[in-house]
């Protein structure tokens, strides 16, 4: 307790998002926000803490796993049981998929199956950008397209690159020990900064 503590103000300021920024009291979640998927179909509550500090970093992940296992128990129940081999426990394939019929058996199908895949599609130009809630907070992509079957531009915002950015205003006047649980909180993979 009381260890890397971050406000919500410094938290909105550094683009702190997930655990990070829901740990220092803001209710900010895409899921609920800009709901995408089936979430605006199910029930979720966001965990969100008081005080900023390891151990409401720590509370508010544990709180988020228990939300995690309502929204799988909530999901299997959405599911059809048609399309769910109970004994087995595998999801069969649907119906409608006789295309993987065709590419395996008819020779125009996998030339076709080849062509797609291998040289893709067109996207008209413009620009988007989408976000997702992962567990370490939004998760985006950037992409433009030129018109052709490649992006012009791509950009993978990770969230532990803000995250780590926070570290040094984080560990001020705290012990070298204290280091490990601030990084531990905000749940740092070295592997997402490269992007």
């Amino acid at each position: 307790m009381d260890i890397g503590v971050v406000s919500a103000q410094d938290a909105m300021q550094s683009a702190f998002t997930g655990v990070m920024l829901r740990g220092s009291g803001v209710n900010w979640d895409l899921r609920k926000k800009e709901p995408y998927e089936i979430y605006s179909f199910l029930s979720f509550d966001v965990p969100v803490g008081t005080s900023g500090d390891c151990f409401d970093r720590y509370i508010c992940r544990m709180h988020e796993m228990r939300q995690s296992v309502r929204l799988i128990n909530q999901c299997l129940n959405l599911l059809n049981s048609s399309f769910f081999n109970w004994n087995l426990g595998l999801v069969s394939a649907p119906l409608f998929c006789s295309r993987t019929f065709d590419k395996k058996n008819i020779m125009e199908g996998l030339i076709h199956h080849f062509q797609f895949f291998s040289s893709g599609f067109s996207v008209r130009p413009g620009q988007t950008y989408v976000g997702v809630e992962a567990p370490k907070g939004e998760f985006g992509c950037f992409l433009v397209s030129d018109g052709s079957s490649s992006p012009y531009r791509c950009r993978i915002r990770a969230p532990g690159f803000a995250h780590l950015h926070g570290l040094d205003k984080m560990v001020r006047g705290h012990m070298l020990a204290d280091c490990v649980t601030v990084i531990g909180t905000q749940d740092i993979v070295l592997g997402e900064l490269d992007r």
